[in-house]
């Protein structure tokens, strides 16, 4: 590799890095505890005492409480509401209610209501002012909402770019040293460069698909617009042109779930999407499921239902870029494989903040160093340290 290249490279790792850095440790910070979020929410309240444990709230089971009825209580609650989404857990009788105050109302303005279905009664509602809360709103977009999490996805652009160039000057830089070189004794900046690149070589894979699915995690609202505007609209077409249904008119929870039950026999229920919502057309039931393997457990297919008659109007699998959104969720804080995964997912976390102040520290004790000094630090292995 050529002086004249290694130098573009150097200044693209620089200053892709140097712009994205500080938004990167803002996420890696917020997102170690949002990694275990689950078991933070069991350590900070009571688990909860369901009248049939181990019962999914998406199944047919005896004792399971009718759809209709566990809406009903929820519009008990909060009169003058009107439903949003029915969402379900396929491990207990816990579900969740979402009311709003019209059918396209803002997250901000929803309500979510948890029950019980084994018993009807109403556990709690989802506390939206926690910690917990807190860094979620922040990890995902800076309390700006799509703007922020455009934002945030570019500076994901970024970092990726600051990983391919990093690897590119990898290469050049380690010509002449052992892998896992660490120089502990020379000078303060020559240990941190070993450290910054052995811990960033280490973590490059991990870093780099955590940083790919956090840029499409924040596509999730224009990728769920393109699919409104695409495949709900061609699922709905004959429904074209007619007015919205009222939530007055809306039929049986029931009856809509028998009927896309038939349709995708085999496969669990996890949430349904009322009219008017960004997830189903102005006059269906959007009943989602998911597949019954490992593997097709994150790909959700929709069966549309008409919400006044009860009958099927079609179904089809997400496109491909609903699908990958599905997936770059769990990826991206590795809740897949229960604990353990959880806890490597942290210690990669941490070594991406040590590569991440690291950088900031080498940068800050050479800033002043010219693009050539730091031209001969990588052909040298850091050997030649550019002068400040």
């Amino acid at each position: 590799m050529t002086s004249s290249t290694i130098r573009a490279w150097y200044l693209v790792h620089k200053w892709t890095s140097l712009v994205c850095t500080v938004f990167l440790l803002m996420l890696c910070v917020t997102g170690l505890p949002l990694i275990f979020h689950d078991e933070i929410d069991r350590l900070s309240g009571d688990a909860p005492e369901y009248g049939m444990p181990g019962v999914g709230s998406s199944g047919t089971a005896p004792g399971l409480l009718p759809l209709d009825e566990m809406m009903r209580r929820a519009l008990a609650a909060r009169p003058g509401e009107v439903p949003l989404f029915m969402a379900f857990d396929n491990d207990n009788p816990s579900m969740t209610i979402t009311t709003g105050p019209r059918p396209d109302a803002p997250g901000s303005q929803m309500t979510i209501q948890v029950f019980d279905r084994s018993t009807g009664r109403r556990i709690g509602q989802e506390d939206e002012s926690g910690v917990m809360h807190f860094l979620l709103q922040l990890h995902t977009d800076m309390f700006l909402g799509l703007p922020g999490m455009l934002f945030l996805g570019a500076m994901g652009v970024l970092f990726t770019a600051a990983l391919v160039s990093g690897v590119v000057l990898y290469a050049p830089f380690m010509r002449k040293l052992a892998f896992g070189t660490l120089r502990t004794s020379r000078s303060a900046r020559l240990k941190w460069i070993d450290y910054h690149n052995l811990i960033g070589i280490v973590a490059l894979a991990w870093m780099t698909v955590v940083g790919v699915t956090g840029v499409i995690n924040t596509l999730e609202s224009p990728i769920n617009s393109l699919w409104q505007r695409n495949e709900l609209a061609a699922m709905t077409r004959q429904y074209a042109g007619k007015d919205a249904l009222p939530p007055s008119r809306y039929g049986s929870l029931d009856k809509a779930m028998e009927q896309a039950r038939k349709v995708l026999p085999g496969n669990n229920p996890q949430f349904i999407g009322f009219p008017g919502g960004r997830f189903s057309s102005g006059h269906h039931y959007a009943v989602f499921f998911q597949g019954d393997t490992p593997l097709t457990e994150r790909l959700l297919t929709p069966a549309l239902i008409d919400a006044q008659t009860g009958t099927f109007t079609a179904a089809r699998t997400m496109p491909w870029y609903n699908k990958s959104l599905s997936l770059s969720r769990p990826l991206h804080f590795g809740d897949y494989g229960g604990l353990p995964l959880k806890i490597l997912w942290a210690v990669l976390d941490l070594f991406t903040i040590v590569v991440l102040a690291s950088g900031i520290y080498l940068w800050l004790g050479k800033r002043r160093a010219s693009p050539a000094a730091h031209v001969r630090e990588v052909e040298s292995g850091g050997v030649a340290v550019p002068a400040g």
